[in-house]
């Protein structure tokens, strides 16, 4: 099943590393967007864009078929790929 995917995270983020390898694991794709390494105005609207799914703004914020999970929760992740 195909599954899409948004993740936004930080490059230094442990949860991040491991909400990634999880996927991997799962043998889910997606193409993981670092904002800490984006700059200027690109930065500013992926920011605005995490703050929709996730006021808080913290990392990493997976948008899993339409379905918000915030930090690195493997049981969330999975409810959102239908497991």
């Amino acid at each position: 099943m195909s599954h899409h995917v948004e993740f936004y995270g930080l490059s230094t983020c442990i949860h991040c590393k491991k909400a990634l390898q999880y996927l991997e694991e799962c043998e889910v794709a997606c193409d993981p967007v670092f904002v800490d390494k984006l700059e200027g105005e690109e930065r500013k609207s992926t920011i605005a864009k995490v703050k929709e799914h996730n006021p808080a703004v913290s990392f990493p914020t997976l948008v899993i078929n339409g379905k918000v999970v915030v930090g690195f929760n493997k049981d969330k992740i999975d409810a959102a790929l239908g497991k």
